[in-house]
């Protein structure tokens, strides 16, 4: 069995992380765009609740919920009704781009 030096474990560490940070920028970035391009900000921000719950809100809820992604990405393609805190209801918007919605739910359940 070969054995790696500690400057290459070293070297081989950094480039992982080196590497995963833009991906995870990316990946920040891409969720940003899905909000604006759906226009979820008409009803939800990050932090404060709105129309909508805050997508931090919505985090705290699902947190170490096996099934959490699944729930989401589910409302997020069968535009449920949903409840108002004025007691209206309307339907809510179905994702279009599949794709950028899953990065989406995973970037809420982050938060």
């Amino acid at each position: 069995m070969k054995t790696m030096s500690i400057a290459t474990m070293t070297t081989m560490a950094l480039a992982g992380v080196l590497f995963a940070l833009p991906a995870a920028a990316q990946d920040a970035e891409a969720a940003q765009k899905f909000m604006k391009a759906e226009n979820c900000t008409k009803c939800h921000s990050v932090d404060k609740t709105k129309k909508g719950p805050s997508y931090q809100k919505v985090a705290s809820k699902y947190k170490g919920k096996a099934d959490a992604e699944a729930k989401l990405e589910t409302f997020l393609t069968t535009g449920p009704k949903v409840k108002l805190d004025d007691g209206s209801e309307e339907e809510h918007k179905v994702a279009k781009d599949k794709a950028a919605m899953h990065n989406f739910v995973k970037w809420v359940l982050a938060l």
